[in-house]
Formats: structure tokens, sequence, C-alpha cells
């Protein structure tokens, strides 16, 4: 008999996730969940206002660029945390390299619609740049505007 340590199997994919992703704090991932939560009936009120105004592909859009809104968002949070856990130069270029890439790739996908499905596609920029950033505002807001009530 050998006296052999036993041989632990690879950690599944979720493992694998959870420990090259840095965990976001929680009161900031509350507030992406909140943000997102209230934005679900909001683009569900906007694509049946819409339909109904005989424009539903500007619905689905306005949906569209929610859901690029709570990605960004997501991702920057990730970005942070990641940075904030290097400190270092290099850390402070892929950060930057980072951003830059996501900006890019959300602005991209917000206008490629817009060019593409006049004047419906405008539905992705009220969604992204409007509508969601209002959410997000509001969301962040609430903290601070309790603590002062309480003061």
């Amino acid at each position: 008999m050998d006296n052999k340590t036993p041989i632990e199997p690879p950690p599944d994919a979720a493992e694998a996730l959870a420990l090259a992703v840095p965990a976001i704090p929680h009161h900031t991932a509350r507030n992406l969940r909140i943000g997102a939560i209230v934005a679900i009936p909001i683009g569900g009120i906007a694509l049946a206002v819409l339909s109904v105004v005989g424009h539903p592909v500007a619905g689905l859009l306005v949906m569209l660029g929610l859901a690029l809104g709570a990605l960004n968002t997501h991702l920057t949070q990730r970005a942070v945390v990641q940075y904030a856990k290097g400190g270092e130069l290099v850390a402070k270029k892929q950060f930057m390299v980072s951003a830059l890439t996501r900006i890019g790739l959300i602005t991209v996908l917000g206008i490629g619609p817009v060019l593409l499905l006049r004047p419906d596609g405008l539905g992705v920029i009220c969604g992204l740049a409007v509508v969601f950033q209002v959410i997000m505002l509001i969301v962040a807001s609430m903290p601070l505007i309790k603590e002062y009530r309480r003061a």
C-alpha cells in the first residue's frame, strides 16, 4: 500500500471563475442588482408604449440599451475592484486599456443600431444613456438621502 495523498479533482468552472474574478463589495453589487430590477419593468413599459405607437423595434432596443447599461456598470465595478487590489503601474495601464475597450465596445453596440435602424435605433441610446443612467443615479443616491433624513 502506498501512502499517496489523494488527488483532488480540478475545480469546476464556477469555482475557477470565483477565484479569478475579484469580489465586488456587497453594497455596490446591491446597487447594480436594484438598478437592474427597476430597469426590467421600465423596459417592459417602454416596449408596450412604443409598440402601441407603432415602434416595437424601438421598444426592444430600449431594453437592449438597458441591458448594455447594466453590463457596463457590472464590468466597471469589476475593473475598479481589480485595479484597487493591484495598485501598481501595470495595473493602472491594464485598467485604462480595460476601460477604453469596454467603452469602445459599448459605444459600437449602442451606435450600431442607431445607424442601421433609423429612427428606431435611437431606442438603444435612450435606454443606455438616459434611462439606465438615471436609474443608477437614483439608486446610488438613495442611501445618501436616507442618511441625511436620519440626521
